[in-house]
């Protein structure tokens, strides 16, 4: 990179602090809520999943809503949640696993680099293991880059960093 260019990441990352911080508010609020009396549901974080367990689907759901919600005042984005199958688990309980994405996978990768070739900018993409650095002279050119990634529909939460 020359000294006359500029460029910046994209990167897909979940803030780990911040959920867990919305994970203890959730559980927090499902311990003193009265429809959750007696209710053996959790949130754990294994690994790259989130395990939420409960009574039954129903219940399952409410306590996803929760999170969901306490999820949303920390500004963590639900688009890197990959929802599996709700499942029977031990004693009376349903279980189900929701791996958290982080990174940019190939396919989403592709995408972005044909939207940014298809603006006609004059910046180059490149793919660099699970995020892409984007560069180009003029930094005006970045800066429109990065609104077009914010408009587009791109299943991913994207963040912009070292831009420089």
């Amino acid at each position: 990179m020359s000294s006359a260019e500029s460029s910046f990441d994209i990167v897909s990352k979940m803030d780990m602090q911040e959920l867990n911080n919305a994970i203890n508010q959730a559980e927090k609020e499902i311990g003193t809520r009265f429809d959750f009396k007696n209710s053996k549901s959790k949130i754990a974080i294994e690994k790259e999943e989130l395990v939420i367990v409960s009574d039954d689907e129903f219940k399952l759901q409410n306590v996803l809503d929760i999170l969901y919600s306490k999820m949303a005042k920390r500004g963590i984005s639900l688009k890197n949640l990959d929802y599996g199958k709700v499942e029977p688990a031990s004693s009376q309980t349903v279980r189900q696993r929701i791996k958290l994405k982080q990174g940019i996978d190939q396919d989403n990768a592709k995408k972005i680099n044909i939207l940014i070739r298809d603006s006609k900018l004059k910046v180059k993409s490149q793919i660099q293991g699970d995020q892409i650095r984007v560069t180009g002279k003029n930094k005006d050119d970045l800066q429109q880059i990065i609104q077009l990634l914010r408009k587009e529909d791109i299943p991913l939460e994207l963040q912009f960093l070292n831009f420089r």
